[in-house]
């Protein structure tokens, strides 16, 4: 038995939660991953995997060796990467992570890491705040991009890195004589988020926490907003306002991606200013490898910020 492959095969089972997908992600077929779990099981000599007519989770032995796995396949890879590489030349993969809203962020600092360090493969995700911080704590996940305010006020497995605090417009389609031919996005006039809220509007579904920030300065403005549609894509937010009548919240990061789109306007919105600080994350008890080191390195150079907050703000409101 490969215990190496075999340890990958259950950390990605246990990512994926499905036989099929994890096998799938392993670039293996489902019975050889099931064999290879069997394997694991007689190597123990415990039950690691809940078996009914599809997985139904571990064992309470099953998560002592899944900890143990995920631990064992990190210090692998710090160790691999200690090897090929050295701090000024580092080499290897580096997963990481951010919330749907700050990917647009993500993309140019993962572009940027990947210029200053060639040898460095970035793999950008998009995912919940929920599967983030999951993530870190299993080590599936070495760098993410998310919402600070979340975590602990003291202690707590996760450190931070901020970054920029995000600020919020409505994003809507330019009335005639409002739009400049060849000009690009529009800078409005401050709407208040009461006015906002009577507009036909296509917000994220209520389970993403960009969606409770956005329900809450509503609220505080004494407003009830009941969206047109609703999404669990930022893409498809943007683009609800570029094909159609729609109008929808977005933060700034958001708004400097569609930059370059003619016919569209951006108006900050008040009454009350909503800011969110954004911030990178990492399992402060984990080893970092050299990928990790020249990272965060990046996460924390003046021109980086400099750029970052370039990029996450537009004009933002007074």
């Amino acid at each position: 038995m490969n215990l190496l492959a075999s340890l990958r095969y259950l950390v990605a089972l246990h990512e994926h939660r499905h036989f099929g997908r994890a096998a799938q992600a392993c670039h293996i077929t489902q019975p050889a991953l099931s064999n290879a779990l069997r394997a694991l099981e007689k190597e123990f000599g415990v039950v690691v995997v809940r078996r009914g007519r599809s997985f139904e989770g571990f064992t309470p032995e099953g998560e002592r060796v899944l900890a143990t796995a995920q631990r064992m396949l990190h210090e692998h890879q710090v160790l691999q990467q200690d090897l090929s590489s050295d701090a000024a030349h580092p080499r290897g993969t580096l997963r990481l992570g951010a919330v749907p809203t700050a990917m647009p962020i993500l993309a140019r600092f993962a572009a940027q890491l990947q210029a200053r360090h060639p040898g460095i493969v970035p793999v950008a995700l998009s995912m919940s705040s929920q599967a983030l911080e999951a993530g870190l704590e299993s080590i599936s996940l070495d760098l993410a991009l998310g919402y600070t305010e979340r975590m602990p006020a003291r202690g707590g497995p996760l450190r931070a890195w901020p970054q920029y605090v995000e600020h919020y417009f409505l994003l809507r389609r330019a009335g005639p004589g409002q739009a400049v031919p060849g000009g690009g996005l529009q800078i409005g006039a401050p709407m208040a988020w009461a006015d906002a809220a009577r507009l036909p509007l296509c917000l994220l579904t209520p389970e993403m926490h960009n969606r409770s920030l956005v329900d809450g300065a509503f609220r505080s403005a004494g407003a009830t907003v009941r969206p047109a549609m609703e999404t669990d894509s930022v893409l498809t937010l943007a683009l609800s306002v570029v094909a159609g009548e729609l109008c929808s919240v977005l933060p700034g990061a958001l708004v400097d991606a569609v930059r370059g789109h003619d016919g569209l306007q951006a108006l900050p919105l008040t009454g009350p200013v909503l800011t969110t600080p954004i911030g990178f994350m990492s399992h402060r008890q984990v080893q970092p490898t050299r990928a990790l080191d020249a990272a965060l390195a990046l996460a924390q150079d003046a021109d980086w910020l400099r750029h970052a907050t370039a990029h996450s703000g537009l004009l933002a409101p007074g």
